[in-house]
């Protein structure tokens, strides 16, 4: 993927190598790079609180508190009012860290141990308490500091990422500082855009401090982080003399007794996002109210696995799972859907019935979200979240073809790749419906000719920036999976 697509992300132990790569080899001193991010925390907060008066700088320990003593400095040397709360003590410090407290002293900054309650009288706080090199959980003072940081009414800059936070999965280790704006440094930390990392970091500003893009170069990224969907030739207009057979036929299984609405939305969405012709395949009595409600859609009342035999004679790409239900009726079309050979898009109902006789493929895309992986991989939902990267990884090395690991920060993995990460999308998307839509979006461009990652990729990113135009629109709460339905049309066209 070029870089317009997607930017690299790393995790916390390639984010120390390029720091060694850039003193050792480069010839960046140690205190040069923390001088350099301080400068970028002090500019973020100067651009995003400008009318800020008064500033608390909460330090730690390691060069994650030496970020903070130079930010205070630079605050100092402004005229902006500050004062340092520390929890390791300066004097202990070594290094570059413990040069940048003295030199903060210097400078006149107010620096102080932390009591037992913060002060009520600041604009801003900062926290450079603890960086990358976190990996057990926060307890005592460690962590009543951080919660009390989290009860305070005033915005919050973190350094690096979030105190608490693990780099690498997005975890909250114990209780994690729910930042507004982190600025990263060197490297893009990959826990920082998924998981509870989507919620603790707030916006991230990333400072490469300079260091020279061959140290950046030097390792593989962990995963990238999705900022365009990877169209390929779907980005290009259409050729002018393109007709439906042309675009895909895309065939949607499911829509069990009660459960309609969910094939419907997934049919809809195939067709919003351009593919040539949708089939339904669905329980009879619902045929004539869906036909009814969107003329476009070719639905056929299915009382068996026998009905779909024509059915996948004309598709390109099934996507199944839908409002399928676990009864005899769906297993009997799932299994006759898996023996077809055609390219797949697994969701819902379909994973759950997988998850009980496991099997592979290495042309379907699986769609679950973290309960849905946890029957698929054997564990708890909360045991998928505890590392979505390796569960999307574990999805796909098990299953085969591409695994969608949905939720905030939505991972697409395919073996033997970087895990791709979705940067866009809302809690408003916490609504039912939404996860039928994506399937339907992905089998779309599935059939029009894109590759099964790509595909994936492109149809996540699709729904996530629809979802984003509809909340900036009408808000979060309240948001509906077919309020994306125009916003997947125009994205897919450029015309957002």
């Amino acid at each position: 993927m070029n870089t317009a697509s997607a930017v690299p992300l790393h995790t916390a132990a390639q984010a120390r190598e390029f720091d060694r790569i850039a003193i050792d080899r480069e010839g960046i001193a140690g205190g040069e790079l923390m001088a350099r991010a301080g400068a970028a925390l002090f500019g973020a907060l100067i651009s995003h609180w400008p009318g800020a008066s008064r500033v608390l700088v909460l330090c730690g320990a390691g060069n994650n508190a030496g970020d903070g003593y130079v930010t205070a400095r630079l605050l100092k040397e402004g005229g902006i009012g500050v004062q340092v709360l520390w929890l390791a003590d300066p004097d202990e410090l070594r290094g570059d860290a413990r040069d940048a407290a003295d030199a903060c002293r210097r400078a006149g900054v107010d620096i102080a141990p932390c009591g037992d309650t913060l002060p009520d009288d600041a604009d801003v706080l900062v926290d450079a308490l603890l960086g990358t090199g976190l990996t057990r959980p926060l307890e005592g003072r460690w962590r009543w500091l951080v919660e009390a940081v989290n009860r305070q009414p005033v915005p919050v800059l973190a350094a690096d990422l979030p105190s608490g936070l693990a780099a690498d999965t997005g975890c909250v280790l114990g209780a994690a500082v729910e930042a507004d704006v982190t600025v990263t440094f060197i490297a893009r930390k990959r826990g920082l855009y998924t998981a509870a990392g989507r919620h603790c970091s707030g916006t991230v500003l990333f400072d490469d401090l300079g260091v020279p893009p061959r140290v950046l170069e030097s390792l593989p990224p962990a995963a990238e982080l999705l900022l365009q969907p990877p169209l390929g030739p779907l980005g290009r207009p259409r050729r002018r003399d393109a007709h439906k057979g042309d675009c895909g036929h895309v065939l949607v299984v499911g829509g069990n007794a009660g459960l309609a609405g969910a094939v419907r939305m997934a049919g809809e969405a195939a067709a919003r996002a351009g593919a040539g012709l949708v089939s339904v395949a669905t329980r009879p009595a619902q045929v004539a109210a869906m036909s009814a409600a969107r003329p476009e859609l070719m639905c056929h009342g299915v009382d068996d696995a026998r009905g779909l035999a024509p059915l996948l004679a004309r598709a390109d790409v099934v996507a199944v799972g839908p409002g399928l239900g676990r009864d005899g009726w769906a297993q009997a079309l799932l299994g006759r859907v898996l023996d077809a050979g055609l390219p797949l898009v697994v969701d819902a109902d379909a994973l759950n019935l997988l998850a009980r006789e496991p099997s592979r493929c290495d042309d379907w895309i699986l769609t679950p979200h973290p309960g849905e992986a946890g029957r698929l991989l054997g564990t708890s939902t909360a045991g998928v979240q505890a590392d979505r990267f390796a569960a999307a990884d574990e999805l796909a090395r098990r299953y085969g073809g591409v695994a969608v690991l949905k939720g905030a920060g939505t991972l697409v993995a395919v073996d033997g790749l970087p895990v791709r990460v979705c940067g866009a999308g809302n809690p408003g998307m916490a609504s039912g419906g939404m996860g039928d839509v994506l399937t339907g979006v992905i089998a779309a461009l599935r059939a029009q000719g894109l590759g099964a990652f790509d595909a994936a990729s492109a149809g996540v990113c699709l729904h996530a920036a629809a979802a984003d135009a509809a909340a900036q629109a009408g808000g979060e709460r309240g948001l509906l999976a077919t309020d994306l339905l125009d916003g997947i049309r125009r994205g897919l066209n450029g015309t957002h």
